[in-house]
């Protein structure tokens, strides 16, 4: 018998004996994936798309965890190829055809909606594209913030994270009148804002939050209010994140831990504006995740 056929003949052999508990063994070559893109839809449906290089060996590839349905094999022509399935859908076993493989699926039950906000613990060592409901221009990842705006997505690298975001976030819009100047201060929530007041003498900025554990975000006009930042949830200091600063505006994130009266308080405030600000510089901090970064789509 032909030793390569003899070959393949060993490895569904050693498939069909291999209990689930055991899904981690190799049976092939570690696939080399072009491409891994994760698309998420409004309703929290994930669809999961792999490019895997060809080669001449079988190879084999680890599938995002999940519930696995409608999983597919592909060239890139779309014409449709044999796959094994590794484990309980943990991963696939692609024998050599020749040109690059693509691998799709759907992923069930990863995405979880608690309190308005979808929440994702996310595993996976590839490089991997997230591309988010048109809705989505902020996400939450390890609890620091990152803006979308125009942005479709975020490519991540040796991603291991809880990614966090929700949908149509209120967002509330306060008027402040100074002298002859106007300025909006908006923040989004779904917690309740109340009783805000701009108050000049004291450089701050207070209003009373309804709710525990709700993301608010204020995005606070540089010239009513400059940075640095000192946040109280009553008269306690608590942390912030201050992000997205496009110099004449800059974002402001809290999670407080209890309902209660929020004090931002700035460092030089209208009419103290001085006439040269400091260099603004964002630097994006994202604990666990090696490389991430905003991307448009073609």
């Amino acid at each position: 018998m032909n030793t390569r056929i003899f070959g393949f003949l060993v490895i569904l052999l050693m498939i069909s004996i291999i209990p689930v508990a055991d899904a981690q063994i190799s049976i092939g070559e570690k696939a080399l994936q072009k491409s891994v893109e994760v698309i998420i839809n409004s309703a929290g449906d994930v669809h999961v798309k792999h490019i895997i290089r060809s080669e001449t060996v079988p190879i084999q590839v680890e599938l995002i965890n999940g519930t696995v349905s409608n999983l597919s094999l592909t060239n890139e022509q779309g014409e449709e190829k044999q796959l094994t399935v590794i484990g309980g859908n943990s991963g696939v076993l692609i024998m050599p055809h020749g040109k690059n493989s693509v691998i799709q699926y759907d992923l069930d039950q990863v995405l979880n909606q608690k309190d308005n906000v979808w929440k994702w613990n996310f595993r996976y060592l590839e490089l991997t594209s997230f591309i988010f409901p048109e809705e989505v221009d902020l996400i939450f990842i390890n609890e620091n913030p990152v803006v979308l705006s125009e942005k479709k997505g975020i490519l991540c690298h040796g991603c291991q994270m809880v990614l966090e975001y929700s949908i149509n976030e209120p967002k509330i819009f306060k008027d402040i009148k100074w002298e002859d100047k106007e300025f909006v201060v908006e923040i989004r929530s779904y917690s309740n804002i109340d009783n805000f007041i701009f108050d000049q003498p004291t450089k701050s900025i207070t209003f009373d939050v309804s709710k525990e554990n709700r993301f608010v975000t204020t995005v606070i006009p540089l010239e009513l209010l400059w940075e640095p930042y000192v946040v109280f949830l009553d008269n306690e200091k608590i942390h912030q994140n201050k992000f997205n600063n496009n110099g004449t505006h800059v974002w402001l994130n809290i999670k407080p831990e209890s309902s209660g009266e929020i004090t931002i308080m700035g460092t030089t405030v209208i009419p103290e504006f001085p006439m040269i600000a400091p260099l603004a510089v964002g630097f994006l901090m994202i604990l666990g995740i090696p490389l991430i970064r905003k991307f448009n789509l073609r």
